[in-house]
This record gives structure tokens, sequence and C-alpha cells, in this order.
């Protein structure tokens, strides 16, 4: 075989410069051709399939959250609540509103008084953005928070636009509270069970869309 007559032995990029000066090894291109082959396939890094993105889906609506994997259905929560100030487009600190959009996981904390709290990355840039240009944020914070964003760091939270957001359980909050209303302060909530159950299918990265 052409990987003896050349002594091959070591996966190294020196490999071929020993080959090239081993005693014996064949001169003819079909033989070097051989050796450069070998160390292609040795020096590539290993494929990784790269399966449908695994993301969250809160229907605000319909009061569910799906974790989905691609277009298709991993687990469904139902009975979730959101902030008891409703939902909306803008948020601003105090008003207890669900932001809508898009957003990724930052940050998981656990314990938590909530049992466990997966934060996502608000205040994004775009509304930020909207906030500085109306005025309600300084130039500096826009600028901490975009950073922040592009970086993948938890972005400020104490601005005007509010924080500390995220999906979390319930704690030893009151199940028939939270099966009767929506009672957070901005959060997507769920029981204990299921964020446990959705700890097993994200992590810090997931995006979630909240609509």
């Amino acid at each position: 075989m052409a990987f003896d007559i050349c002594k091959l032995r070591d996966s190294s990029r020196r490999l071929f410069a020993r080959a090239r000066f081993a005693p014996g090894c064949p001169g003819n291109p079909a033989a070097w051709l051989g050796v450069l082959v070998l160390l292609t396939v040795i020096s590539a890094p290993p494929s990784r399939a790269s399966g449908p993105e695994t993301w969250v889906r809160v229907d605000t609506g319909a009061s569910t959250l799906t974790v989905m994997r691609g277009e298709q259905v991993v687990a469904s929560f139902p009975g979730i609540a959101v902030g008891r100030g409703g939902v909306s487009r803008e948020r601003r600190r105090g008003d207890h509103k669900t932001p809508l959009g898009e957003f990724r996981i930052i940050k998981v904390k656990e314990p938590s008084q909530y049992h466990r709290f997966f934060i996502i990355d608000y205040p994004d840039e775009p509304r930020a953005r909207l906030a500085r240009d109306a005025g309600e944020i300084d130039e500096p914070t826009f600028q901490a928070i975009r950073s922040a964003g592009r970086a993948g760091r938890l972005p400020p939270q104490n601005t005007p636009l509010g924080g500390n957001l995220g999906i979390h359980g319930l704690g030893r909050g009151d199940p028939v509270v939270h099966e009767s209303f929506h009672w957070t302060q901005g959060c997507v909530a769920v029981t204990n069970e299921q964020i446990d159950r959705l700890a097993e299918l994200v992590r810090v990265g997931t995006r979630v869309v909240i609509d």
C-alpha cells in the first residue's frame, strides 16, 4: 500500500516533509498524489451534520409555548401566562407588558425564585434606536445596548426600556393564579414541570419568537 511505502505514521503538518525525504518513498506523481490526498483526509476537521434549528414560539393569543425543530413541533406547553399589562411591540420599565418580537436566550438563572429563569436579550437594538430617536434614552445608553447585542452579551437592564425578562416557572407561586390570570411583570411564565421540560430542549442562544 502507498501508506506503507512512505511510512506515514504522523498526522501533523510535517507529514508531507517526512514522506518527501523518507528512504524508498516513490517519486512518481501518482504516489505523491496519494500522499496529498492522505494529508487532506487527515487534516480535515470532522464534519458536523447541521440539522434544523431548535427554536421557541410563544403564541400570546393562544397562550401556548411551543418548542420547534425547524417546522416540526417537539413539545407544546398550554396555559402560559404573560405580563399583566398585556403584550406590545413597545415596552417601558414598569408597564408590566410582555414585548413582542424575536429574541435569544442570553442567560440561564437556576436556581431562581421562579425555579428556573431563561433570560432573553431584551432590550434589543431596534427598540433602543426608536427610544433614542424619541428622546427616551440618550446616545450612550443606546450604544451600550447595541454593543451588548452585537457581542452576544446581556444588554443593560436598568434603562427606561426595562429588562430582566424571559421565560420562567412558578417557583412557589400559586398555580390557581397562574391558571386564571396573566400575572407576570412582563415575562412568559409556565409551570415548574413545564420549565423543567423546557430546560431539556433549549440552551443559551436558542431563538425565541413572541407573537
